[in-house]
């Protein structure tokens, strides 16, 4: 795997680049959609390469390792094959999941012990078993088992998860060292920030995360409640550090607004469930602006869910039609939505990378803000 630079932004710090793995190469910035178990909810693949345009989808550890399990993953030939899908893959290692079981886990340095909430059954996730059960997995993106601070959080309480997150990064990589791709191609690990919204611990753990040297490098324990200036801010303290030379992942970020201003920041990647999420509420990220398709104002309208669309379920369906099947819970309904959501995100950043190329990037960024604030 490596990752060229291809453009800088003149007024920013965004940048457009290119990730290349060995099931595909990756135009960033780019947005990942997360599919949990083996899914993105409700989305058939081909519409997934289709109409969404995505690059790369998201996997989830602590599902797929609940469900189906490793030795079911590892019978298919890995999650590429048990989906039928050829592009690239990435995993979280579960640190998320147990960062939002806080009330049946227990951390100790050894690892962390969570009850399922499939079956109530106990397991125990260390560092080296993250890695091992993502080698199963199959991903070409495979992440660091961390701890995922909450938000607010004392600063000490922050300053050892931290710490301990960095010891636990050493084993990942030893354990990557001692351990072999099960599948015949390459697995890169993404080691992670943390540090809360603590700007000395979020410079030393960026430090620290730089010197590992590690093909990419990803942001945690952002968008867990902290206002959008936090967020921002610990962002920009963090990518000042991390190499320019490399991939920048921002975990669990978040509204079309927040990618825009984090690509600005000299992000690269993101992931983030709210567009499909919000999807099945009936929200809708438009070309100009959010609808909540659920208001009676769009029952009689019968114009395209969004005529600037990129999918073909953006011209092919009307607001008052989508609105029917939203009320009635029709999953189709849920289907459009989500199509719709994901397909929004990926062309904003493909038209984000456009911009930052032909140099208008900031004017553009500054201009959709303001559009994708609005309520309709």
């Amino acid at each position: 795997m490596h990752f060229e630079l291809l453009h800088q932004d003149k007024s920013s710090q965004a940048r457009a680049g290119k990730l290349v793995t060995d099931h595909g190469e990756i135009e960033t910035p780019i947005f990942m959609p997360v599919g949990t178990v083996g899914s993105v909810k409700g989305i058939h693949q081909h519409e997934i390469e289709n109409e969404i345009n995505a690059q790369i989808i998201l996997g989830n550890t602590y599902h797929l390792f609940l469900r189906p399990g490793t030795e079911v993953l590892e019978a298919a030939g890995g999650l590429h094959k048990f989906m039928n899908y050829n592009r690239p893959i990435l995993t979280d290692s579960g640190g998320y999941q147990v960062y939002s079981m806080s009330g049946s886990r227990k951390i100790t340095e050894e690892g962390v012990r969570f009850q399922s909430h499939v079956d109530g059954s106990y397991h125990f996730f260390t560092p080296e078993r993250a890695i091992d059960i993502q080698r199963s997995i199959g991903a070409d993106i495979i992440m660091a088992f961390d701890e995922c601070t909450p938000y607010p959080c004392d600063y000490q309480y922050a300053k050892r998860s931290m710490k301990m997150t960095h010891r636990w990064l050493d084993r990942c990589f030893a354990q990557m060292n001692n351990t072999e791709p099960k599948y015949g191609y390459e697995q890169a690990l993404f080691p992670i920030v943390q540090g809360s919204v603590y700007t000395d611990l979020r410079q030393e753990s960026a430090k620290y995360i730089a010197d590992t040297d590690s093909l990419g490098n990803a942001i945690g324990g952002l968008s867990v409640g902290e206002p959008a200036e936090e967020l921002y801010a610990m962002t920009e303290v963090v990518t000042a550090i991390l190499p320019k030379e490399k991939p920048r992942y921002l975990m669990g970020v978040g509204t079309p607004i927040n990618l825009l201003e984090c690509i600005a920041l000299g992000i690269d990647m993101f992931d983030c469930v709210m567009p499909t999420r919000n999807a099945r509420h009936g929200m809708l990220f438009t070309s100009e602006g959010i609808i909540n398709i659920k208001n009676k104002k769009w029952e009689k309208d019968f114009s395209p869910i969004d005529p600037n669309g990129t999918s073909s379920v953006d011209t092919f369906y009307t607001k008052a039609y989508l609105r029917h099947l939203i009320k009635t819970k029709e999953s189709l309904g849920l289907q459009i939505a989500s199509i719709h959501n994901l397909a929004f995100y990926l062309a904003l950043m493909k038209e984000a990378r456009v911009r930052i190329i032909d140099g208008t990037f900031t004017e553009w960024k500054n201009m959709m803000v303001v559009k994708m604030a609005n309520r309709l």
